[in-house]
């Protein structure tokens, strides 16, 4: 093992009782995850405990050069899986020094309708299907693919096993290993029907936990894939023509819909969403005309339509809610760069306070 690795893998616990703090935030395009470390005197367990720091956010395109200073406000403790010990990750929502949420700070607005006690009472929870596509560094390409040119047609991928079908197990599988060592709540992942493109699911997680938990899954993979030297994409459609895209469908469900009954719930919330079709649309991710084209299991985006285990749905209902009356849903029009907070707040928002 080379001096290099002997550091990066230094035990700290027998030195010194400092720690090392990543601060995680989103930066100004929505999708780029930001991050930077500070030595605190000992282990926190506690966000409220941690100290707010600042950031150049005239670098991140979060402020101007001449007013550039923005705050990070700790808001979940993870485990770090890279450093160990009792080194932890910070997710941290942004603002200004007067204290005012920035404008790219979604967690903010979602956070208040969590909170609203009609939300808080119905404990909504979130399973996300996080979908991504591994891609060469350098050409924007999925690995495993000759560059310019393509593999086989889709069939033999999803859930595939071997080394022309599993393509980029071992960072799947690091990547679960990590999320599980942090305490993310990662119930499982799978290879999908694109070659190079796989998913990992977050959930059942409650309230504002989803977002932040998909958030950091989403840090850990970048990490991953760093020292791996391969790219990853959250683009929806990442290669045009007879693919599928990428996806991030939110499964939900509340107390009520959860309990005897909740079918008819399911059933009302579901017929809210499609009142308000199109600004979920607006708020569920870029490029997702690209994917919601009604083919490749997805419904027309300009469509709200629903049914029961249909996966060319906007919307759909498992054949095990249908036949025990009470469950969850699946919304399925989420693309993969979707931002977590955004979608979750605005489900519970529509669904509960509409």
């Amino acid at each position: 093992m080379s001096l290099l690795s002997d550091l990066v893998n230094l035990n700290l616990t027998d030195s010194t009782k400092q720690i090392i703090a990543e601060y995680i935030w989103i930066g100004g395009s929505g999708m780029d995850i930001r991050s930077k470390a500070r030595t605190l005197p000992g282990p926190v367990s506690d966000p409220s405990k941690l100290p707010k720091w600042n950031y150049d956010g005239s670098s991140t395109g979060q402020a101007s050069g001449d007013n550039s200073e923005v705050i990070l406000y700790p808001q979940a403790i993870f485990r770090d899986p890279f450093r160990r010990g009792d080194n932890i990750l910070v997710m941290c929502d942004a603002y200004t020094p007067a204290g005012d949420p920035i404008p790219t700070n979604k967690r903010h607005k979602a956070a208040k309708i969590f909170s609203h006690p009609n939300v808080a009472k119905e404990v909504p929870w979130y399973g996300i299907e996080q979908e991504y596509t591994l891609m060469q560094k350098g050409v924007n390409w999925p690995i495993g693919w000759p560059v310019g040119g393509f593999p086989g047609p889709q069939g033999p991928y999803y859930c595939g096993v071997g080394a022309d079908k599993a393509i980029g197990r071992d960072i799947v599988d690091a990547h679960y290993k990590a999320c599980l060592y942090a305490g993310i709540g990662i119930s499982g992942v799978n290879g999908e029907v694109m070659p190079g493109q796989w998913e990992f699911q977050v959930g059942p997680v409650e309230g504002i936990s989803a977002g932040d938990q998909v958030w950091v899954a989403r840090y850990l993979l970048e990490r991953i894939t760093e020292i791996s030297g391969v790219n990853v994409s959250f683009d929806p459609k990442p290669v045009p023509g007879d693919w599928n895209g990428a996806g991030a469908h939110c499964n939900y469900s509340t107390k009520t819909m959860r309990n005897d009954g909740g079918l008819a719930v399911i059933k009302k919330a579901i017929e809210k969403l499609q009142v308000k079709h199109k600004e979920h649309i607006a708020a569920y991710g870029e490029g997702n005309e690209r994917r919601l084209t009604g083919k490749h299991e997805t419904a027309d985006i300009n469509t709200f339509s629903w049914g029961v285990a249909n996966r060319g749905a906007s919307v759909r209902v498992g054949r095990d809610t249908e036949k025990e009356g009470k469950g969850y849903f699946e919304d399925r029009r989420p693309a993969s760069n979707m931002d977590p907070y955004v979608v979750t707040s605005m489900i519970a928002e529509t669904t509960i306070l509409g």
